[in-house]
């Protein structure tokens, strides 16, 4: 890549600032439910042990505090995993700014030290230039490895940079590598699988990929609206009934290009989003008044599956149905089974596709899983995210 990466650096008895993207699941217990994205981060930080640096500071953000300190959105359970995971012990510090942070950085007997979560600073938002300052005051280097949180220009992410020589961390690095392969110079035929629930969320990553791929099979609740710009019966499934003119306009680039845009030919239907509602699998496309979609049907699955035998790069983002309800998960379940038999470069794009793949088994048998939801749907979009822009070129 074009911008430095933790291999470029000297480490040797520095202090590294390094933005993690620790926003983890907590349940009602404040018990992390998820620990995917710190695990992920491990391979960074044990390299910068490993290769002399002085100190690892660590930032990142939970939840959404807007600018407040939260109680239960603190970075403690967190720092608890982390020790569990490094097997050394981490500091947790109850800021991330000020003089009583950098003392404490100074004094500590700890390698691994965990600032206080950055959003109970509005600054940190706002790319405050003193807060960007503030932060970079406690490093000699700056290394960003939470993909997460790059398309946001905050001050940990972008800011910073402005006063530290800055690298890619390996997860950034390795996220770069395959979801930018996977677009711009992908083994084909190429087959994209779009899912979830709106269409205006995946806009600009069908107008990018349209072009580039062979196939784009359509699934989830933003299949609807497609059906509903070609006057097909939904149900009472949910619409966006602003996006149809847009709908049928890709509809018609997909046509003009000679490309497959296949939307479901039949669909699991309930008559409410229940786990023990009365469900069918319609024989068509069709969904008769009074019943909505759920999930995509069987002969759908059996279709995409065609297509997807033949494929060498697969691109996923957004679940086929609503996994997370036992009847409703086939769908979702079948083609991720699916993928993990195919040799072919298999790409998750976060998020709940992400978290699909971890509860059907089989995150370890795809080539990559991103940990980052609305980072990799602008990074698939085609758009430059200001937290790699910012990095200090080569």
């Amino acid at each position: 890549m074009a911008k430095l990466t933790l291999r470029d650096l000297d480490l040797k008895d520095k202090r590294v600032l390094l933005r993690v993207d620790f926003n983890v699941p907590l349940d009602e217990n404040l018990r992390i439910t998820d620990d995917f994205r710190i695990k992920a981060s491990i391979p960074t930080i044990n390299y910068l042990l490993g290769n002399g640096a002085k100190k690892i500071i660590l930032m990142s953000h939970l939840g959404r505090p807007e600018g407040k300190v939260v109680e239960n959105l603190r970075l403690n359970p967190v720092a608890k995993r982390l020790e569990e995971l490094l097997g050394i012990k981490v500091k947790k510090l109850d800021d991330c700014v000020g003089e009583f942070v950098k003392s404490e950085i100074e004094r500590a007997e700890e390698r691994v030290i965990l600032l206080e979560n950055l959003r109970f600073h509005p600054e940190e938002e706002k790319n405050d230039p003193l807060f960007s300052r503030k932060l970079a005051e406690l490093g000699d280097l700056f290394v960003n490895d939470a993909f997460g949180t790059s398309h946001r220009a905050h001050a940990s992410t972008a800011g910073v940079t402005h006063y530290l020589k800055s690298a890619a961390g390996f997860l950034l690095e390795k996220e770069i590598k395959y979801l930018g392969e996977a677009i711009e110079n992908p083994q084909r035929p190429f087959v994209v699988i779009l899912g979830g629930a709106k269409v205006s969320d995946k806009i600009g990553v069908m107008e990018n990929l349209l072009p580039k791929a062979e196939a784009i099979l359509i699934g989830g609740a933003m299949a609807y609206t497609f059906l509903k710009a070609k006057d097909i019966n939904i149900g009472n499934s949910k619409y966006e009934k602003d996006k149809l003119e847009i709908a049928q306009k890709i509809l018609e680039k997909a046509e003009n290009l000679k490309r497959r845009f296949l939307l479901p030919l039949d669909h699991m239907i309930a008559e409410k989003v229940e786990a023990l509602a009365k469900t069918m699998n319609t024989n068509d496309d069709h969904i008769p008044e009074g019943w909505l979609g759920v999930d995509i049907g069987r002969r759908t699955i059996g279709e995409f599956k065609k297509i997807l035998r033949d494929a060498r790069t697969v691109v996923w983002n957004g679940p086929l149905g609503i996994f997370e309800i036992e009847p409703f998960s086939r769908g979702t379940k079948e083609i991720a089974l699916y993928l993990a038999g195919l040799k072919a470069i298999t790409v998750i794009g976060g998020g709940d596709t992400a978290a699909a793949v971890a509860k059907f088994g089989v995150e370890d048998k795809m080539t990559h899983v991103s940990t980052g939801g609305g980072a990799s749907l602008e990074y698939m979009e085609g758009r430059i995210l200001p937290g790699i822009a910012a990095l200090t070129d080569k």
